[in-house]
């Protein structure tokens, strides 16, 4: 399967948490930067959060920090996304992709990518 594969959404009451997780078999993640965006019904792709291969730089639209985090384990192919205090506007399909680079040069823009998961569905709802 020559794309990643999101998982771990699901349906969750406002201020619960979900663990989103990007993983790919046919294709290689750990060199290159993995972003995050997310679809609302109606609304355009947002660019959620970024973060460089080896790690050691994240980045984040304003409306998640503090309560998104992204992180990856190269060793696993895989790259996660922490969703904290979830809000009913986070509710979403999610996506990751990989970028044609090692780094989040600018990441919001899905031009940079080439590598698209078929997204998660995450639902915020009481």
């Amino acid at each position: 399967q020559s794309q990643p594969v999101e998982s771990g959404g699901g349906l969750v009451q406002p201020g619960g948490s979900l663990r989103l997780s990007c993983t790919a078999s046919a294709i290689t993640l750990d060199a290159y930067a993995v972003g995050w965006f997310r679809q609302a019904p109606g609304k355009e792709r947002e660019g959620v959060s970024c973060i460089v291969s080896s790690g050691g730089l994240r980045n984040y639209a304003d409306s998640v920090k503090g309560r998104f985090t992204i992180s990856r384990d190269n060793a696993k192919n895989t790259v996660y996304l922490q969703i904290n205090s979830l809000k009913p506007e986070d509710t979403a399909v999610y996506y990751c992709a990989r970028a044609f680079s090692y780094l989040c040069s600018d990441w919001k823009n899905g031009g940079r990518y080439n590598y698209w998961g078929q997204g998660t569905q995450v639902t915020v709802s009481s």
